[in-house]
């Protein structure tokens, strides 16, 4: 793995604008930036990379079958107890999953370590399936890359064979909060690959979603919603004003109820407990785990749930050297490990290996000089050149 100098395309923005990835540059300041790469050997790409996400797919699967009957579990992600047998019967269907984001550091001499996964609400689709493709076309007709490079990507036509193996009759909603510009582009952009998959679809702002009188949900000119995806996470849902109405509804949900045990950081002590030493794993506890002190004064403490890096912090010599502020800082959290520092030209990548339903489908990186990946990091395309 190396992190090499690349020339920009001179008409990246103009493409940014073209292909509606409106968040390329938001406010003028960089977050796709093509001014250097990522390149991998397709050994790292398959037998580190490919094959932790693999291990942790088949962990979390694992996990979810012993949990979801696990009150003490269900009770720490202050899940109410009127939803527990609708989350079981969710999984006992089989309820489908469309995709995930696992979080890794590498290339610091060792395996893939994993920092988190992101089950449920997982962004960055579009640049990982889409822009950084183009980006690799055009850096091989320009001759900045050889004629064999090639991309751990297969997110683009897994994704639509996925919306095909689900289809269904009617139309199929997709939700997001249409205000947070990435999110609405996320859900645009899937919805393009349900429709070429065959699914009708319509888009719906979360706030547009109501409750009537025999405790159907609906859109805003009252019809049933019969199924849905929701880029909104699942602890949001749950505490909305219709969130108790969740288990008793026919709509179908994607990501499915199930999603719930795995759209958490306390599902880090878990795979631990599950699965110590594990290669791919960092060692994590609860925080008010006596065992949590085993780490001693290094380590990096989570929310059990945040988003981009809010309210992490990270503790060396037992002193904080970093503590992003957010939303968060009331809620339990975990503690786990500092990984490796993976170091490339003064940038820390974190690799976003991406699943479709359970198949490992390409990879996405962020790179930021601080120690917390956080909203405004940036992504930086990659190339198989070995």
């Amino acid at each position: 793995m190396q992190r090499i100098a690349m020339a920009e395309r001179p008409n990246w923005r103009d493409l940014a604008t073209e292909f509606g990835f409106d968040y390329a540059h938001p406010d003028g300041q960089r977050y796709w930036d093509e001014r250097a790469a990522y390149t991998f050997t397709l050994r790292e790409i398959e037998d580190d990379l490919e094959a932790a996400t693999s291990e942790m797919v088949g962990l979390c699967g694992e996990f979810v079958g012993k949990a979801i009957r696990d009150g003490a579990y269900l009770k720490r992600l202050g899940i109410p107890e009127t939803h527990w047998e609708w989350i079981a019967e969710s999984w006992d269907r089989s309820d489908p999953s469309l995709y995930g984001r696992f979080d890794f550091v590498y290339g610091a001499g060792g395996p893939a370590k994993l920092l988190e996964f992101n089950a449920d609400t997982p962004t960055a689709l579009y640049e990982a399936a889409v822009f950084q493709w183009y980006w690799l076309e055009d850096r091989i007709k320009a001759g900045a890359l050889p004629e064999g490079a090639d991309q751990f990507n297969s997110l683009h036509d897994k994704l639509i064979a996925r919306f095909a193996a689900m289809k269904r009759q009617g139309t199929m909603y997709l939700t997001a909060f249409s205000a947070e510009t990435e999110d609405r582009k996320t859900v645009e952009y899937l919805a393009e690959l349900a429709q070429e998959a065959g699914q009708p679809v319509e888009l719906l702002d979360i706030s547009d979603i109501g409750l009537d009188g025999n405790g159907r949900f609906v859109d805003e000119k009252n019809r049933t919603i019969h199924a849905i995806f929701k880029l909104y996470p699942w602890e949001w849902l749950l505490a909305e004003q219709f969130g108790e109405a969740l288990p008793n509804a026919s709509t179908i949900w994607i990501e499915p109820p199930w999603k719930m045990l795995l759209s958490t950081k306390a599902l880090l002590p878990e795979l631990w407990k599950l699965a110590p030493n594990h290669p791919n794993l960092l060692e994590s506890y609860y925080e008010d785990d006596p065992a949590a002190r085993n780490l001693g004064r290094d380590y990096v403490a989570k929310p059990i749930f945040s988003r981009e890096g809010a309210n992490v912090e990270i503790r060396k010599g037992g002193v904080t050297v970093a503590a992003p502020e957010g939303p968060y800082d009331t809620l339990p959290r975990v503690v786990q490990a500092v990984a490796p520092d993976a170091v490339f030209e003064g940038m820390r990548p974190v690799i976003g290996s991406w699943i479709v339903d359970t198949e490992p489908a390409g990879i996405g990186i962020r790179e930021d000089k601080g120690l917390v990946t956080g909203n405004r990091s940036c992504f930086v395309p990659h190339a198989i050149v070995g």
